[in-house]
């Protein structure tokens, strides 16, 4: 591997240089995907490199506003441009699908309805649905998992079933649609493992979710339970609280490199060696860089730092990628980067952020801005007042949850920091909808299945250099983030670091390859040269009153969208009228949520 990926942003020390250079073998594990493009084969080398350099000088806040459980057919299978539902390979994988309940065809379906039940996105409820590509299991696995799993009635079953093939348009999340029209949406990336949120989150803080851990301590090794250990693939709590209410089980304390660790820079490094964890030799060369450190915050609603381990309602722990690991929540350095969404938000709109930064944003199951769903249900009045956008009971309404995200879009587009940022709006997984572009297996897991890649997620650039108005192709996934991250910033990939490195090819897959994107490619090199004019904050803001309205004032036609049309609701979707007896079966997905 080539040590000066970001020559122009970084400079390590020769401990690292020969712990980079030894892992010539680490993309072999990464997909060789046969959708998509490959980023540095679209862009030449030199312009690839370019961008790299003109991000680092340009971009100094990096926003991460990170949602929940939504499979790219599902929010954006109708968009023009992308790989989506009217294309063959949709055609071939799953459009149609088996009712088993109904012994009938279904195809995919759009809904209004933002308030829906919450599929299973257990990870081996989803290697079922998969197929092992063909993509046609979502309904009648959904199905199946309802009746033999949850002791559902058929009935009650085949509505969580043709949940998974339901999806919306500009009509009903017009935000998310504005953005992406206006900046930068991509179509090719895809969860990082296939399995529930806690693997995603992690992944996006880690660029793995513990498997050079398993391959460094087998002892240590999870298994098919989703019991604790490494890989993590369930959503079993951290080992320390905060909580709401933790599991009976929680998951172990997880010891492997960050970009808490690399942003934190020498002197964190090397307070942090008081409680090193399994990671001295890690953080000894991080202290050994002598680099300066980069400011992050971990931003969750509900985060409650003065009350012990009582955190407010909403507060889902096993969302807080931090929170998992040892050396982080056991140093005060690391673990004083993770606060409250409040003290984010008064922090942009006060002007007093650091000069440069990254900051991880996640709602919770309960917002905090005393929004209501538009629906006078009083079950889902009561039941949907979750902004993290998770569906189902106890959880999210789909227009609180994209008002949550324009919220936060808005506080930096009319903020000092809109000219120096790059906001990248992400989901952490699937949450067992449809999707029919089939995830690239690559490097097995202890479980006989694939470590990576999981489900197709959306994901959307705003950034005043970003493209305007552009489906980017680019293969991607949940370390993308990390290696934009490390490439605006200049810091060590984490697979260089020692005691990742020992355990190489497997671990953070934030090494510098042309298999995975690291971004660079939804971003204006003309904008960041300043040849051309760069994109104005108003296309970004909406007007408080129309997101504190629910339903929002805006749809396709106030946006002059135009979604593909497909086959509209059948009138057997009725999941409202199950409510009242699908809320205990909803606090048993909600366990894999």
């Amino acid at each position: 591997m080539n040590l000066q990926r970001f020559s122009a942003a970084l400079t390590a020390s020769a401990l690292v240089v020969s712990v980079i250079s030894g892992c010539n073998n680490a993309s072999s594990l990464m997909p060789a995907t046969g959708y998509g493009t490959i980023e540095t084969t679209r862009l030449t080398p030199a312009e690839h490199g370019v961008l790299l350099h003109r991000l680092h000088q340009k971009i100094k806040h990096v926003f991460v506003i990170f949602q929940e459980n939504h499979s790219f057919d599902n929010y954006f299978g109708t968009y023009p441009g992308a790989e989506n539902l009217r294309t063959p390979l949709a055609r071939k994988h799953g459009y149609t699908q088996y009712d088993r309940v109904a012994n009938r065809e279904q195809t995919v379906f759009k809904t209004t309805d933002p308030d829906v039940l919450g599929p299973d996105q257990d990870r081996y409820i989803l290697e079922k649905k998969f197929d092992g590509g063909n993509m046609d299991k979502f309904l009648s696995g959904e199905e199946i998992d309802n009746i033999k799993n949850y002791g559902l009635k058929p009935a009650a079953a085949r509505q969580y079933g043709l949940t998974t093939m339901a999806v919306y348009d500009c009509d009903t999340i017009p935000y998310l649609w504005m953005y992406a029209h206006n900046f930068t949406l991509f179509d090719y990336y895809f969860q990082s493992e296939t399995g529930p949120s806690s693997p995603g989150n992690v992944s996006m803080f880690a660029g793995q979710a513990g498997i050079s851990e398993e391959h460094r301590f087998p002892k240590l090794a999870s298994n098919q339970s989703e019991g604790p250990g490494v890989p993590i693939n369930g959503d079993l709590d951290p080992f320390a609280g905060p909580y709401t209410g933790k599991d009976t089980t929680v998951q172990i304390p997880q010891s492997y490199a960050t970009l808490g660790m690399t942003l934190g820079g020498a002197s964190e490094a090397q307070s942090a060696e008081a409680h090193a964890g399994r990671v001295m030799k890690d953080l000894t060369a991080i202290a050994a860089l002598k680099q300066s450190s980069i400011p992050w915050m971990w931003a969750q609603e509900g985060f409650v730092r003065t009350h012990g381990d009582s955190a407010d309602a909403g507060y889902v722990a096993h969302h807080n990628a931090p929170q998992y690991f040892d050396y982080i929540r056991n140093n005060k350095a690391y673990w004083s980067q993770v606060n409250t969404t409040q003290a984010l938000m008064k922090q942009i709109t006060t002007g007093t952020l650091p000069e440069s930064g990254v900051f991880f944003v996640k709602g919770s199951k309960a917002n905090h801005f005393g929004w209501k769903p538009a629906s006078k249900n009083p079950l889902i009045q009561a039941d949907y007042i979750g902004d993290d956008d998770h569906p189902g009971p106890g959880d999210a309404d789909v227009q609180i949850s994209e008002a949550f995200v324009a919220t936060w879009v808005d506080a930096i587009a009319s903020s000092k920091y809109w000219k120096d940022s790059a906001i990248l709006i992400a989901w952490d997984d699937g949450g067992g909808f449809y999707d029919h572009v089939a995830p690239t297996a690559f490097e097995q897991c202890n479980d006989g299945f694939p470590c990576g890649d999981g489900q197709r997620l959306p994901f959307i650039v705003v950034s005043p250099y970003s493209l305007s108005g552009t489906v980017v192709h680019d293969y991607s996934d949940t370390v993308s983030v990390s290696k934009f991250v490390e490439g605006v910033f200049g810091v060590p990939a984490m697979a260089s670091l020692p005691d990742e490195a020992s355990v190489e090819p497997y671990g953070p897959r934030d090494y510098p390859s042309k298999e995975l994107s690291d971004l660079a490619g939804a971003f204006d090199l003309a904008k960041l040269n300043g040849s051309t004019g760069l994109n104005p904050a108003s296309l970004a803001e909406i007007p408080g009153t129309v997101v504190n309205h629910f339903p929002s004032t805006m749809n396709c036609q106030t946006l002059h969208l135009r979604p593909l049309n497909i086959p509209t609701q059948p009138p057997y979707y009725r999941p409202h009228e199950l409510l009242k007896g699908s809320l205990r079966i909803e606090s048993l997905h909600s366990q894999s949520d």
